[in-house]
């Protein structure tokens, strides 16, 4: 069966016509290399892409019908190789990995930055009440918590309660430690009124921080207990894999941990810089607007570096893996789906 579907897809491949910028597609393989930080950054910024966001249902089914006519060996001539790479970029921004349903769009990746924004520029919003730090908090974490659900590795089923425990633990954890630094700023009697306005300013990032890491792994902690599948050379599935799904959680977590840094970090700094130029005191009302640039630009900046520390579909040798995954393959790495 395996060589037959190899057949086909090298037949389908010749059929593909060249292209001077395209590489030779391979199916199911990443455009750019992933052994390079720069190779999965150029992949992460086609995954973020925001104008897949406005693909038709239409153009979807065409470009899945076309990787299944790649994959038969069925293309029709003329199909380059820019054409069949368009297609799977396509397929993997709006449908998940493992079960190829559709992802609601506020919560694909390429739907991050657009919907994520407005959430940024409310969470570093000067002057907040407590209702107001509450409100984004929880706003952020619901955003958050349905983004790694969407886009969590789905080879295992998971059950409704273990969402409704992941959310429940970062909005919990992320509103009490933004609750709990803004009182002890407010009491900190040393700090002139500027420099306390400016402390707040980067409270929501150890707030943020820290309630991601709770997200992911509530949220995904059945992964701890049940494994993750993992696949040899030529994605045929060995096994299940508690290992390999402690690597996927502890990846995602750093990630999710650096991923806030230059986007509730550098805002404050431009903006403190900014406010004191003419053009802005001058016109407090641009405030808003600009400080909204300047979080989209470091949103923009931000999500395609952090996603880009680790591959998606991560390797690991199967000495480091349980002693029966070992022997179930030949092979000496398998690889596993992190999830984003």
């Amino acid at each position: 069966m395996a060589d037959t579907a190899t057949t086909a897809s090298a037949a389908a491949a010749s059929a593909a016509s060249t292209s001077s910028d395209a590489p030779p597609f391979q199916l199911g393989k990443p455009r750019f290399q992933q052994t390079s930080f720069y190779g999965r950054f150029r992949h992460f910024l086609d995954i973020i892409d925001p104008r897949t966001l406005f693909v038709t249902e239409r153009r979807l089914r065409e470009a899945v019908q076309l990787l299944e006519d790649y994959k038969h060996g069925t293309l029709h001539p003329g199909v380059t190789n820019e054409q069949l790479w368009s297609a799977q970029k396509i397929k993997q921004a709006i449908l998940h990995p493992d079960t190829n349903e559709k992802i609601f769009m506020p919560f694909r990746m390429s739907g991050y930055i657009p919907f994520g924004t407005p959430i940024v520029v409310g969470l570093l919003l000067p002057n907040q009440t407590l209702a107001s730090t509450v409100f984004w908090q929880w706003l952020n974490q619901s955003h958050n918590a349905c983004v790694n659900y969407a886009n969590r590795n789905a080879t295992k089923p998971s059950p409704v309660s273990k969402f409704i425990q992941g959310y429940l633990g970062a909005v919990i954890s992320a509103v009490s430690i933004a609750v709990g630094l803004n009182v002890l700023v407010q009491k900190a009697n040393k700090f002139t009124p500027a420099t306390r306005l400016l402390v707040q300013r980067f409270v929501p990032f150890p707030a943020v921080a820290s309630a991601n890491i709770c997200n992911v792994v509530l949220m995904r902690y059945g992964e701890l207990e049940e494994g993750i599948d993992v696949l040899d050379g030529d994605g045929n599935l060995v096994g299940s894999s508690k290992i390999a799904a402690r690597h996927a959680l502890l990846e995602t977590a750093l990630t999710r941990v650096i991923l806030p840094m230059p986007i509730l970090v550098l805002p404050p700094i431009v903006m403190s810089m900014l406010e004191k130029t003419a053009l802005l005191q001058a016109r407090p009302r641009l405030l808003l607007p600009v400080q909204s640039l300047v979080c989209l630009a470091a949103f923009g900046l931000a999500l395609p570096l952090a996603i880009s520390l680790f591959p998606q579909m991560s390797e690991i040798e199967t000495s480091q893996l349980e002693p029966e995954i070992a022997r179930a393959t030949s092979s000496r790495t398998v690889v596993y789906n992190k999830g984003l």
